[in-house]
């Protein structure tokens, strides 16, 4: 798995190919092929480890977060753009995933349910925020958990870019900036506000 992380950030999606993954994780060609049985094999496994790796990061963060609303979501969406996380391969892999979804249905089975749980997290936080600080929004928890997830991803798109168009403390910085514009009574440029 670690090698296709490799090689997708290396050469993209269309150009892997499993012998640039065996060379890569040290294996024959044949022991990839075994165990993975197809190229699409492989990269659907891939996916599903790269959806498992994000899910437990943050769940993790929101966990050791305690029960603050505010302190939830900025630990969860915080987790994004960790140094030992937000990688520029584990991002390229994923633009690469990104970018093949749409010719590639299967890849919303493959990880979906992490990515429902992730919003519906996204959302319950988002809403629970809106209810506290009495923010007069429609649909407040549903609208910024759609915005706080678009920003993210357009933030991993440019950070996996060769050079990366920003810093990951930009990025960061960035995403602080949108949860202060939306809450300003839980958050400024800083993270929460106690």
């Amino acid at each position: 798995m670690e090698a296709t992380i490799d090689v997708l950030a290396k050469r993209g999606y269309a150009s892997l190919t499993i012998g640039d993954v065996s060379r890569t994780a040290g294996l024959s060609l044949g022991i990839v092929n075994f165990h993975f049985e197809s190229k699409a094999a492989l990269l659907a496994d891939t996916l599903k480890h790269l959806a498992v790796q994000y899910r437990d990061n943050w769940m993790a963060a929101v966990e050791q977060a305690g029960d603050d609303p505010a302190a939830r979501l900025y630990a969860m969406t915080s987790a994004d753009f960790g140094a030992d996380f937000c990688l520029p391969r584990t991002l390229q892999a994923w633009v690469s995933f990104w970018a093949e979804a749409q010719s590639q249905p299967a890849y919303d089975e493959v990880y979906g349910e992490e990515e429902a749980e992730y919003l519906w997290t996204l959302e319950t936080l988002c809403a629970a925020l809106s209810r506290h600080g009495g923010y007069d929004r429609p649909q407040a928890g549903k609208l910024d958990a759609c915005v706080i997830n678009a920003l993210t991803d357009g933030l991993w798109v440019a950070l996996a870019h060769t050079p990366p168009g920003i810093s990951r403390l930009q990025a960061l910085s960035a995403l602080h900036n949108c949860l202060a514009a939306f809450y300003p009574a839980h958050f400024d440029a800083n993270g929460p506000v106690n």
